[in-house]
């Protein structure tokens, strides 16, 4: 398959020229205005096979003369405006679609606002349903298809999907056992397990993003109603210290939230991957999918990008025939929607990115296959390669082109092609972890995890002693890395319990160039383990004091260029707080019920001997 452009200079030539006209944000009563001229508004409540029913709203082209295909999102975060009178600023995935003319149905999910039933996070899929009362988001959303066709006239027979992160997981499930007339779904930036998506990485609790998210999202609902609950607010914007002063998660629950978030009480007593966290895993499910499938996500996707790409995959071992494709751009969690995507942080883009996918990728898949417009399918992967600021397209990902390769941690803090001949009398580097003064991950004042910290500068990290911090020569060539990063280390503590928290950089070479920031430590990928299950996610197990352990994690795909004179460098640490909880580095049963007493200093090691060499392995592709 070939992208719509087949020429990479066409695309940057296409972008650049869609500039401003395609990324222009348009005056929201004038955006209003149009839709209210060009669409009817209707509400229904749509009946499930339970009996539950579902409020969806459907706004239809008010030119009758032209058949139109459905366009669906799904949503937990409301349909508003409420009311046949009400019309909103925005439908579809952006104006192109509102002004090329499609059947927008928006429906509130099961148990949100005025839908009716019980809601559930991440709704567990039920494979062998049994009847009637076995319902799930494929049933809903099959349901919902159902209704629509036989009840609503002017279709052509065909619908669409789309949604970004939890309406994203919708398209996932919605897809599953698709309806026959459900043609083509793109699910962007959706969770696939959350265990492994937004509040917890590989065990490890994201406190600051799950506190934020759970107080503004997941109150209990008393009834139907279009008002969002009101959330909890924090005393202070210092998150470093108002998270730290409360000491515990038991504290923070208890002085913040107030005990009101009850999918936050559940988690914390399911601190292991058990039976709660498996069955909201929704990737072994999806099987007999849409038609046509366009997986979307950003590298700097700070919530969801292990569900991304954990999904494509998924879809593409368990649906040979399918024709699903993978879209990464350089953006932040749904920045692919709106922004110009030309930037992030002090890291520019060369583009409006985003605007150019908006327009060339995204509007033309639905055009083709929801009412057979003549463009061609889109490529297997379209990705956008940092460093170099270009689009790139792909027959597979990652690329079959790619070379594996592995990168050693070595003496003197530098990085490696050979692997290490040292002895383990000397073999290591320490660093002593204190939770009573972890690590920021931010030089950023914010209670929240921000969307910067994902390219931010890392030299406020570097210069702490409690950071192991290996650097390679300044490179002598590009150096193009595609695809996964598998990290394997190799470490010894004095406690009994651990975090790692590992980062790949791309360090600036020094100078007065202004077109470069000097020393400039941006981070391309970063992630942590918390080490007791580093054996097993179902049974943590303690660290034996003082006895080489192996810690393997995965940092998830990249492409990126490293530039002739850059250099890699590689941070290990054990705290990232607030955005990780604090590890108390003594091995507790539960650990977000550690108390005060038991936090404790511990002296890590990692390894990088002959006998424990510590690594990272990547993909390289050739030089163009």
């Amino acid at each position: 398959m070939r992208l719509l452009i087949s020429s990479l200079s066409a695309i940057l030539i296409l972008s650049s020229a869609c500039g401003q006209a395609c990324s222009q944000t348009p005056d929201p009563a004038v955006a209003e205005s149009y839709i209210r001229l060009h669409y009817i508004k209707s509400e229904h409540m749509i009946p499930m096979r339970d009996g539950a029913r579902l409020y969806t709203v459907v706004f239809t082209p008010r030119d009758s003369t032209k058949s139109y295909p459905f366009l669906m999102k799904r949503t937990p975060y409301s349909c508003a405006p409420y009311g046949p009178a009400a019309y909103p600023s925005a439908l579809g995935p952006s104006d192109h679609f509102v002004k090329a003319g499609y059947i927008f149905v928006n429906q509130d999910v099961r148990g949100r606002f005025l839908s009716e039933g019980t809601f559930q996070q991440v709704t567990p899929h039920i494979a062998q349903k049994n009847g009637p009362q076995d319902v799930d988001e494929s049933t809903d959303t099959y349901d919902t298809i159902e209704w629509l066709l036989k009840n609503h006239s002017g279709h052509n027979g065909r619908v669409g999907m789309y949604g970004i992160s939890y309406p994203g997981f919708y398209c996932s499930a919605g897809m599953i056992d698709a309806h026959p007339a459900l043609t083509a779904v793109s699910p962007q930036a959706p969770v696939g397990d959350w265990y492994f998506d937004d509040f917890l990485h590989n065990g490890a609790f994201f406190l600051a993003h799950a506190y934020r998210w759970l107080n503004n999202n997941a109150h209990e609902r008393t009834g139907p109603s279009t008002e969002r609950p009101v959330p909890h607010s924090l005393p202070s914007i210092d998150g470093y210290n108002l998270f730290l002063e409360a000491g515990t998660i038991e504290e923070i629950n208890r002085r913040h939230l107030k005990g009101s978030v009850p999918f936050w009480n559940e988690m914390m007593e399911h601190p292991n991957r058990d039976e709660f966290w498996q069955k909201r895993e929704i990737l072994p499910h999806l099987k007999n999918v849409a038609p046509a499938v366009m997986i979307v996500t950003g590298w700097y996707d700070a919530e969801d990008l292990y569900g991304s790409f954990k999904t494509y995959h998924a879809v593409e071992n368990q649906n040979p025939n399918v024709n699903n494709v993978l879209v990464v751009g350089p953006w932040i969690h749904g920045g692919w929607a709106s922004p110009d995507g030309d930037k992030l942080g002090a890291v520019p883009f060369g583009s409006k990115t985003s605007a150019f996918y908006r327009a060339e990728i995204e509007y033309p898949f639905f055009e083709k296959y929801l009412k057979g417009a003549d463009h061609s399918a889109p490529a297997e992967a379209t990705v956008f390669e940092t460093g170099s600021n270009t689009w790139r397209t792909f027959d597979d990902w990652p690329p079959k082109t790619a070379e594996a390769k592995t990168l050693f941690l070595s003496e003197n803090s530098s990085i490696k092609w050979t692997a290490p001949t040292t002895g383990n009398d000397t073999g290591f580097d320490e660093y002593i972890s204190d939770p009573a003064r972890p690590v920021p991950y931010t030089e950023v004042i914010t209670p929240r995890m921000t969307v910067e910290y994902m390219v931010e500068d890392q030299r406020f990290a570097a210069r702490r002693p409690d950071v192991l911090v290996y650097q390679s020569e300044p490179l002598k060539e590009d150096l193009v890395l595609a695809g996964p990063l598998q990290v394997d280390l190799w470490v010894s503590t004095t406690g009994t319990d651990a975090d790692f928290v590992v980062k790949l950089i791309d360090v600036q070479p020094d100078g007065t160039d202004p077109a470069i920031l000097p020393n400039f430590q941006m981070m391309l990928r970063s992630e942590v383990m918390r080490g007791r299950f580093r054996e097993s996610f179902e049974k943590p197990k303690p660290f034996e004091p003082n006895t080489p352990s192996r810690v393997k994690l995965e940092l998830l795909d990249v492409m990126h260029r490293f530039k002739k004179g850059h250099r890699l460098m590689i941070h290990v640490q054990s705290t990232w707080f607030p955005l990780v909880d604090r590890n108390p580095q003594k091995f507790v049963p539960n650990i977000y019920h550690a108390q005060h007493d038991d936090f404790q200093k511990a002296t890590h090691r990692l390894w990088r001997s002959k006998d424990f060499p510590s690594s990272i392995s990547a993909s390289v592709l050739p030089l163009n």
